[in-house]
């Protein structure tokens, strides 16, 4: 009561918030609103809430409502972080979606979705930058949060707030992130070092005419310095900071010159961090011409898009779709003010086509993937979100970005396997989330391939999908020369010089003396597959999965690929004491080894994950090759994926049998598509390039459509087998995981839970099985798969299958039993 008798709080209303907390929660959860913050709330913003007895988190807002939760008292919201929503109303509805489809958690999809600078944790840790400054003005508050730095190198959320006495901190940690004071542990672990650069300004002192007449007298004896004054003073007028670079470029003066000044005290410099994101040109211009191939594409893809909302640009290798993609976007920039998403598989693929596409489109095009850190990836957010970026490369966790108004999706090289997502949740297909993404945004979708997933292929051939097909080669050129070469038979004829054939050699040397290019494919990285023991047969494995151990000569040790493990390698077996432990199989490191001792005076390069792992590894690796520094680059399956040179002609397939056979349904289908996206690689320009492949088994099918170049032929006899065993695009696949560090109980749950299933779902239930490795970071795992044909409702299922999931869960006989849901997992 006010002192008139009046009820101040009559008017006020009781709000409660549903709220998306960044962890793998079935449920969300309800929190009260303060009154005082009732003005603030919005959907999209984070809000800072209490989870559990201690443990604080940054939540998102999903729903406003004036009911409080039935079964439990609503905690209070501690405080909200945004003045505006950091995620959109139709985000919400994607990651709903996804939610639903993927059988996840919502809180899966906001991990995955949000940078981690935007959802902190009262756990998170924060250090100082390396490159710190002082002098940047901070608030009193910062100013002690810092001073904690200094002194302790590393405070977590839970620390500022009891140096502060409050719990509203994650606005003022907010703040100093923005700032680019202080890294999230995350970022502390990828060494990740913000560009800074020195700006120079001149002492207030001199912004006076009088003093600034008599500063030109005394600095008539100094001409260098006079130039640099005379320099910063022109510079001054474009009403721009001016660079320490900027200056010494335009005066001509030389460093020394600059450092007199600044030690009299009339330039002052000062770093300040600059955008990470690289800056281009403000204008783009799409200034070349489309031959009539692809102009009568384009014109086609427009004639499909009247119609349907998505369409497959078949074309061959090096047929120009990456052109027709441009003129697209360019239609969308110039003719609206929407915005285009353009979706590569890998971020090798990213290096190439930013720089071919950043020509036309500067400032508009923003990057986007994960060798990016979290603040360039808050950058990058910011960016989308206020419509300063109309066009975004990424690959595909690019479909989580906040567009405003979002026009058309490209899905370039939409067959490749990377679009899936496998670990951790949610375990979603990019290609398809992003067919939804544009339905809720009214947008266009082009899936584009030389070698279609069949699926997609399937869609168009069905209608479903407009479908435009290109042919030819741009210019003209004519598709590789392909050769098969038998291992067998050179072994046979002792022509097999090390892992290369007569032939093979032959086609090096002959493009070496040109002054060509090679790359030569290995599906495998390291140095050896396996190491093994002559005498009893003993191998090393893992002792956290069931696989063996890869030998990598450059670090001397044993890798395993699944959980990181590393042990020294052997040269006695540890089981039987033999002294004759051989090294079998082979890696692209063994490669690179052996042709050096072949070709020790040409520069070689391998590319693959081992070589990649640092920021700038990957376009370092990419850059030599094209300003044809490297003679020979040898790699995985990275260097099939949409890779462009002027001067490469040969390719060499180095054994084409560790591709085929796998237990997998997709396995012919993902054979032909890489043996045929590698051989692309050559001869893309004036040339016919060459391709040699070797294998054991020269007369495979798949090896023969590969080398006619026939998809379609390969597409007719995959869709049969298909179409009679009930697998996609005649069903709809879901694989069910269950895991446990316990055999025994495993073996128990796993077929406890399949004959749950079966029970309900009939002979649509396969399993319990063991996956092709069986033991991963020390959990032995069991698959049951369930297949729905085409006409099944697919939701039901999932129904169903959701809540069979929930009660075996909460069965006490299987309390440390994990289970794992994989939706379309293909």
């Amino acid at each position: 009561m006010d002192s008139f008798g009046n009820d101040i709080f009559a008017e006020r209303e009781t709000l409660f918030v549903e709220v998306i907390l960044p962890l793998s929660l079935a449920i969300n959860y309800t929190y009260r609103v303060p009154f005082d913050l009732n003005d603030q709330v919005a959907i999209g913003k984070r809000v800072v809430v209490q989870f559990g007895k201690h443990k604080i988190y940054t939540a998102l807002i999903s729903a406003i409502s004036k009911n409080p939760p039935g079964v439990y008292e609503a905690k209070y919201i501690i405080d909200i972080i945004d003045s505006e929503p950091v995620v959109t109303p139709t985000q919400l509805k994607f990651w709903s979606w996804m939610t639903n489809y993927y059988m996840c958690n919502e809180g899966d999809v906001m991990s995955a979705a949000l940078p981690a600078s935007l959802k902190l944790a009262s756990e998170t840790i924060l250090v100082l930058r390396d490159d710190f400054t002082d002098e940047i003005v901070l608030t009193e508050k910062e100013e002690i949060i810092i001073s904690a730095l200094k002194k302790q190198e590393k405070l977590t959320v839970n620390d500022v707030s009891k140096l502060l006495g409050q719990k509203t901190i994650y606005p003022i940690i907010n703040h100093l992130l923005e700032k680019e004071l202080i890294l999230v542990a995350e970022e502390v672990v990828q060494k990740y070092k913000p560009l800074l650069k020195s700006f120079v300004t001149l002492n207030d002192f001199y912004t006076d005419e009088e003093n600034l007449k008599e500063l030109f007298n005394v600095l008539e004896k100094a001409p260098k310095q006079l130039d640099a004054l005379l320099a910063y003073l022109k510079l001054q007028k474009l009403n721009l900071p001016i660079s320490k670079e900027q200056l010494l470029e335009e005066s001509n003066c030389g460093v020394s010159a600059l450092k007199s000044l600044t030690d009299k005290e009339i330039f002052k410099v000062m770093k300040r961090p600059v955008s990470r994101l690289a800056n281009h040109d403000e204008e783009f211009s799409v200034n070349f011409q489309l031959n009539t191939g692809q102009q009568t594409a384009l014109n086609l893809i427009n004639q499909s898009f009247e119609e349907k909302d998505v369409v497959l640009l078949h074309g061959v290798t090096a047929s120009g779709k990456t052109q027709v993609y441009i003129k697209l976007i360019e239609e969308i920039i110039q003719n609206t003010d929407g915005q285009v998403l353009f979706l590569l598989p890998e971020i090798a693929l990213t290096t190439q086509i930013v720089e071919r596409i950043k020509r036309y489109f500067g400032n508009a095009i923003g990057v986007y993937h994960s060798k990016f850190n979290n603040s360039e990836r808050v950058e990058i957010w910011n960016k989308v979100r206020t419509g300063a970026y109309k066009v975004i490369l990424g690959a595909r966790s690019a479909v989580f970005l906040p567009f405003q108004h979002l026009k058309l999706i490209v899905v370039d090289e939409e067959h490749e396997p990377s679009y899936k997502q496998y670990d951790p949740a949610p375990r979603y297909q990019a290609r398809d989330a992003s067919i939804y993404l544009a339905h809720l945004h009214q947008a266009k979708v082009i899936l584009g391939s030389a070698t279609p997933s069949l699926e997609s292929y399937y869609n168009a051939l069905q209608g479903k999908y407009g479908l435009v097909e290109m042919k030819e080669r741009f210019g003209g050129v004519q598709l590789p020369n392909q050769q098969v070469v038998s291992i067998a038979e050179e072994t046979k004829r002792k022509t097999m010089v090390s892992y290369f054939s007569s032939v093979l050699i032959k086609d090096i040397d002959l493009a070496l003396s040109k002054k060509e290019q090679v790359v030569l494919f290995q599906n495998r990285r390291g140095y050896a597959t396996i190491l093994i023991c002559a005498t009893c047969g003993y191998t090393p494995k893992c002792v956290n999965c069931d696989v063996s151990l890869t030998y990598h000569k450059s670090s001397g040790k044993l890798h395993c690929h699944y959980c990181g493990f590393q042990q020294s390698s052997v040269n006695i077996c540890p089981a039987c004491g033999s002294v004759h432990v051989e090294q079998k199989g082979f890696g692209t490191e063994r490669i690179e080894e052996e042709l050096k001792l072949l070709y020790p005076d040409i520069t070689i390069a391998r590319l693959d994950m081992d070589s990649t792992r640092t920021k700038n590894g990957l376009q370092q690796i990419l850059t030599d090759f094209q300003e044809k520094k490297t003679d020979i680059l040898i790699g995985t399956q990275m260097v099939a994926k949409g890779l462009d040179f002027d001067n490469l002609n040969l390719i060499g397939v180095i054994n084409a049998d560790t591709l085929l056979g796998y237990p997998d349904f997709r396995a012919y289908e993902r054979s032909f598509q890489l043996l045929a996206q590698v051989a692309g690689r050559a001869g893309r320009r004036a040339d016919q390039g060459n391709v040699c492949i070797q294998t054991y088994d020269a007369d495979n099918r798949i090896i023969k459509q590969v080398v006619n170049n026939d998809y379609e032929g390969m597409y007719n006899d995959e869709i049969a087998e298909r179409e009679k065993f009930l697998y996609p695009p005649f069903s709809r696949m879901i694989f069910l995981y269950v895991k446990n560090k316990d055999s025994h109980i495993l073996d128990h749950a796993a077929l406890t839970l399949a004959n749950i299933l079966k029970a309900k779902f009939g002979k649509r239930v396969l399993g319990p099985e063991q996956p092709l490795i069986s033991r991963v970071r020390n959990l032995y795992i069991k698959q049951i798969i369930i297949k729905a044909d085409k006409h099944t409702a697919i939701q039901k299922v999932k129904d169903a299958l959701r809540e069979t999931l929930t009660q075996f869960n909460a069965t006490k006989d299987f309390k440390g039993v994990f289970t794992q849901i994989d939706v379309d997992p293909y």
